[in-house]
């Protein structure tokens, strides 16, 4: 049975009320802090797309108020279950924006676990907005999405990935760190985001990258949701290069035919 949900969450932005709005209401610049891919039509009733992994779901705009207020609501599933948003920009002195978010609908038979991963999710991605306005505001992303699937327990996959990036069995928020990725220029950057056991962040100049392990109930999945900003990025390129990054990392054990 459908199970209704509220989530609320607010971050304060060091940025103006027309800088969030760009950033949370139109596709280029939703692309850049959030997963996956996202198309908007910019009107009342407007229809939207967001795609990952080659799954899209559609949306349609419900609020449209720029700079103040833009909801949207998910398609509904054949079981009742669907999601709505509604974000509120409240602008302050100096320059700075209050943003508020209201996440709501039906979840289903398994909802408290998706509620919480839904909670902590939000942490983080918010935490990438913050960053993305300071650090890479008006550059527009390249998007990096891998996946892979029943990788390892968490612990295990902590040390690798911490191991693969030359980070120490505690990280802290500042720790350097060097991406060295084959095929790809290696990157000097810095922690900014600690999650375990569900996120870890870096930024770099040219990138915000983010690693991402689902625990035990939802298949031990390590997926990579990263945002390049440097000009010359080719998508397919550097997102081959991660999946191998990956696949490295986790290989898959042989079969034994007997």
């Amino acid at each position: 049975m459908p199970h209704e949900f509220e989530l609320r969450k607010e971050v304060e932005l060091d940025a103006t009320p027309e800088q969030v709005w760009e950033a949370i209401a139109t596709g280029p610049g939703v692309d850049s802090w959030f997963m996956g891919r996202t198309e908007i039509e910019p009107a009342e009733g407007g229809r939207g797309r967001f795609t990952m992994f080659g799954n899209s779901e559609g949306t349609t705009v419900t609020g449209y108020e720029p700079g103040k207020r833009f909801a949207f609501r998910g398609d509904g599933n054949p079981d009742g279950t669907f999601m709505a948003m509604e974000y509120l920009i409240e602008g302050r002195d100096h320059g700075s924006t209050v943003l508020r978010l209201v996440q709501h609908g039906f979840l289903g038979d398994d909802w408290e676990t998706e509620f919480e991963a839904m909670g902590v999710g939000w942490d983080m991605y918010l935490h990438k907005l913050v960053q993305y306005l300071t650090y890479f505001r008006g550059r527009p992303a390249t998007v990096v999405s891998a996946v892979r699937p029943q990788a390892a327990e968490s612990a295990p996959a902590w040390a690798a990935i911490k191991d693969a990036l030359g980070l120490p069995d505690t990280v802290r928020l500042g720790d350097p760190v060097r991406l060295a990725v084959d095929g790809l220029p290696p990157e000097d950057g810095v922690v900014d985001y600690t999650g375990f056991p569900a996120f870890l962040g870096l930024r770099t100049a040219d990138g915000l990258y983010r690693f991402i392990h689902s625990g035990p109930k939802r298949g031990n999945v390590v997926v990579l949701g990263h945002h390049v900003f440097a000009e010359n990025a080719d998508q397919e390129h550097v997102e081959a290069a991660w999946r191998s990054w990956l696949s490295r990392l986790f290989p898959r054990p042989s079969r034994t035919h007997l």
